[in-house]
């Protein structure tokens, strides 16, 4: 029996004729409405038909209704909420498929799926015969799945359903965006929006900052001093208020140490996330009992699923995000500040039966440096999949598609590699007919290969086990083992167990026997040619080589304690505790890279032998001489060398390496240790000197011999060309005259050169008849010069054809200086007197006459003279 109160007393009712009539004129519309307001339950429900009163005119139009849903527990949820409205029992005129699980029957009229799933019938068949209505739901979530589907069906509609009626149901006021995207270039406009008044009660926001600084998340790491404050709040707000606390945590991790922060609270306790067993999934939708309720979530609670009982938010501030590494095929989960939507979001959750408190934990002043909106995934997630999506679409650059956002052209172009070595495409980016099949098993393109060329070597049992268990990462209480994982997972029939192992078995077990059920309709794989008879490995041995197929570049040799060198150049660590670590090689499965980490974690891995490594990663085989600068050893290294990637499998000497790669490390060398590689003699460096100060004074054709421009290409050879086709190594360059090969960039080709001595001579001639030597050091060329022998001397001496004067250092007969002067004039007129006065005591035997202009030069004391 129809439960007509409850689904009239839903807010987006009065909305829905509305809604239907621009249906009827468009065929596609956006529909704003509030969480809690009914959107995903009583408008599928209405699309279909099966709410009498709704439709403009009074009779309903009876029609097939898919609702995509971007995760697996709001598509549950939904179903159920749908069903209980209409008084049955799920799988009736309202069912559900997720990946691996269907509840649905001959009757069924509403179906909710993930929006994977829906992608998955897009391909295999774009017109979705039978289907009259698709309502996308969550669009403002900004999954990618969501933004494909959407892209998709905008396509079909344009060339094959005209009919085909499109919703975009969005919580968040982002409608003008999705008007037009569903508009389209030729859509007569903008599609109508619609929008739902929701029936919110006022929530109360209280700041409640932490007593103490805290540290940033960095990665997924978050200061255990947050979490303690987390749980003092939610100890607050059971004080304060009534009715159940709804408490968002970044991840799985941190509700789990929360929940271990509030014993004794004399309130039940409850996690939910996508990794929830399905009965707690339930006892949380199902409402409140005796007990009050804390319920610790992720952001899956933000507006996919209503908690019923929920009167207080405590708010942590925090959520995770997807980040790739596309150089090193490294995807993490980061976490980060939430944005401003998703905390208004969140605290409307308080508001939703009767008037609500939000608590944040943070301060006011910050609400101004949160982002305004979550990132969408398309610009920080791994592309792969939605590349062969668009592949097998027939747009593989995905130029053409209506999305809200562009792919990144960086990140396109890695997915484009992976899918070119995994065989899913060809040379010019067409899906390939393996291409096609891999888009249909609704895996990673990696994980599609592992199972295809698995399959034929390990059987399609162990492919599909090892492969499901690669899809979804398993409770990581079970180890970092692979092997040792599956033989676990493989024994886990009950529902308790290390990390929720019954339920993670039971969603294990059900994906088997979809991946088992699809190799084995395909027939016999198609893959890469030989193989290693893995049909007899044991199972240590074929998880290895499952996880090799999936993950080629990640194959790793030791090259320490716990330490290994992956083939993509990535170091990885495995953890404390680790079986694995005496290992030569390992396939890693499972990696990620913390925020500014050298090396990655290990968080699931195989071992495996030499030969599967080969194998499994062969087109990273690479052989031949290697000419290098090798940093180690600080000289040139010429080895016949074979690697697999970046991991070297063997070297030996070359005893004839090449000229020209002999040249180019000795280059290389050069450029990293400077000229300083070179002999300078004391006169090479004042020839440096010299032209560095022509250079700065008078500048061209006077050359930079700087350590940039010394070393700069072209420039390099112009000076040192012989020396370089004449060494071999670290020691010839080390006897090269620097000063030799430096003269050959003065300027000889206009004649400049003749004149270098004139304008920065080495040495200068001073009135006793000494030649007394020039610094060109310093920024101003220095002559050094006991005072005596300058006697007579009234004007400063000049270089650089008169430009730049001297500048004179009057030294004591001791040599130190006794007077800086760049006028000599000015010095014997007013600074000599009193230099004469401090010095004639000390240095009797040295002349000191009253007048130095007229007096005569002299290196020698009065004795001597």
């Amino acid at each position: 029996m129809i439960r007509t109160d409850a689904l009239f007393d839903l807010p987006v009712r009065t909305a829905v004729p509305e809604l239907l009539e621009a249906l009827r004129e468009r065929g596609a519309a956006v529909l704003e409405a509030p969480p809690g307001t009914g959107k995903t339950t009583l408008v599928p429900l209405a699309l279909a038909g099966l709410v009498p009163g709704l439709a403009p005119g009074g009779v309903p139009e009876p029609r097939r209704v898919l609702v995509a849903e971007p995760r697996r527990m709001a598509v549950r949820a939904a179903a159920r909420r749908m069903a209980w409205l209409l008084g049955e029992d799920v799988g009736g005129r309202v069912g559900f498929t997720v990946r691996g699980e269907r509840r649905t029957g001959r009757e069924t009229v509403v179906e909710v799926v993930t929006t994977g799933v829906l992608l998955q019938r897009l391909q295999r068949d774009p017109e979705l015969p039978g289907v009259d209505a698709v309502l996308l739901d969550e669009c403002h979530e900004r999954h990618l799945d969501a933004d494909t589907a959407a892209a998709f069906l905008l396509d079909v509609r344009a060339a094959l359903r005209p009919g085909l009626w499109l919703v975009a149901a969005s919580a968040t006021t982002d409608a003008a965006a999705w008007s037009r995207l569903l508009g389209g270039p030729e859509g007569g406009g903008p599609a109508p929006a619609v929008r739902a008044e929701g029936r919110a009660h006022p929530v109360t926001v209280a700041y409640a900052p932490p007593p103490r600084p805290v540290r940033p998340p960095h990665g997924t790491r978050v200061d255990p001093a947050l979490l303690e404050h987390v749980a003092a709040t939610v100890r607050t707000a059971l004080r304060e208020t009534d009715g159940d606390v709804l408490c968002f945590l970044p991840g799985v991790g941190e509700i789990a140490r929360v929940a271990g922060m509030l014993g004794g609270l004399g309130a039940e306790v409850l996690q939910l996330h996508g990794q929830a067993p399905a009965a707690v999934q339930e006892a949380v939708l199902r409402g409140s009992g005796e007990l009050r309720r804390v319920v610790l979530t992720t952001s899956v609670a933000e507006s996919s699923l209503t908690v019923p009982g929920v009167r207080t938010v405590v708010d942590s501030g925090l959520a995770r995000e997807p980040r790739m590494d596309h150089g090193r095929g490294l995807g993490a989960l980061t976490t980060v500040r939430v944005s401003a939507a998703s905390a208004v979001q969140r605290a409307g959750r308080a508001g939703r039966e009767a008037p609500g408190r939000a608590y944040r934990c943070w301060a006011e002043a910050e609400d101004g440096r949160l982002p305004r909106s979550p990132s969408p995934e398309i610009a920080v997630a791994d592309l792969a999949p939605f590349a062969l999506h668009a592949a097998c679409w027939g747009d593989p650059d995905a130029s053409s598609l209506a999305l809200p956002d562009p792919p990144p052209a960086g990140a396109m172009a890695a997915a484009r590699e992976v899918l070119t070595a995994v065989g899913a495409v060809d040379k010019n980016g067409r899906p390939t007919e393996r291409g096609l099949r891999m888009a249909r098993l609704g895996l990673h393109p990696r994980l599609a290969r592992a199972l295809l060329d698995g399959a034929r070597e390990v059987g399609a049992r162990r492919a599909a086990e090892l492969v499901a268990l690669l899809s979804e990462e398993p409770p990581r209480a079970l180890g970092d083992d692979l092997a040792a994982v599956w033989r676990a997972v493989r024994g886990g029939g009950g529902r308790s167990g290390p990390g929720g192992l019954g339920a993670y078995a039971a969603r294990w077990r059900r994906e088997v026997r979809r991946l088992e059920s699809a190799v084995n309709a395909g027939g016999r794989t198609s893959g890469g040619d030989g193989g290693t008879g893995g049909v007899t490995l044991s199972e240590d041995g074929a998880a290895g080589l499952v996880a090799a197929l999936a993950f080629p570049e990640r194959v790793a040799r030791r090259r320490g304690t716990g330490t290994y060198l992956m083939a993509s150049g990535t170091g990885a660590e495995l953890g404390d505790g680790s079986r694995l670590g005496t290992a030569e090689w390992l396939a890693v499965a499972v990696a990620d890279r913390p925020v500014a980490a050298a090396s990655a974690r290990v968080r699931l891995a195989a071992v495996i032998g030499e030969e599967t490594a080969r194998w499994a990663a062969a087109p990273l085989y690479a052989a031949g001489e290697e000419v290098v600068w090798s940093a180690e050893r600080d000289d040139v290294v010429a080895r016949r060398v074979e690697r697999l990637g970046a991991v070297e499998l063997s070297a030996g000497p070359l005893s004839s390496p090449d000229r020209a790669a002999v040249r180019a490390a000795l280059l290389d060398g050069l450029r990293r240790e400077g000229p300083g590689l070179l002999r300078w003699s004391r006169e090479a460096g004042q020839l440096r000197e010299r032209m560095a100060f022509l250079h700065r004074e008078l500048g061209e054709p006077w050359p930079d011999v700087s350590d940039a421009a010394l070393l700069a290409p072209g420039r390099v050879e112009e000076w040192l060309g012989p020396a370089l086709e004449k060494a071999r190594r670290r020691a010839d360059l080390e006897r090269t005259d620097a000063g030799r090969a430096l003269s050959h960039l003065l300027p000889w080709a206009t004649g400049e050169a003749a004149r270098f001595d004139e304008l920065a001579p080495e040495r200068i001639a001073v009135p006793s008849g000494s030649r007394v030597r020039i610094d060109y050091g310093g920024p101003q060329p220095v002559l050094a010069a006991k005072l005596q022998e300058l006697f007579g001397w009234q004007e400063t001496p000049r270089i650089a054809g008169g430009r730049v004067p001297l500048l004179v250092h009057l030294l004591s007969p001791a040599g130190r200086p006794a007077a800086v002067t760049a006028d000599l004039a000015s010095f014997w007129r007013e600074g000599y007197r009193s230099v004469r006065a401090e010095l004639r005591g000390r240095y009797p035997k040295h002349p000191w006459p009253e007048d130095p202009a007229a007096a005569e030069p002299t290196r020698r004391t009065n004795t001597r003279r």
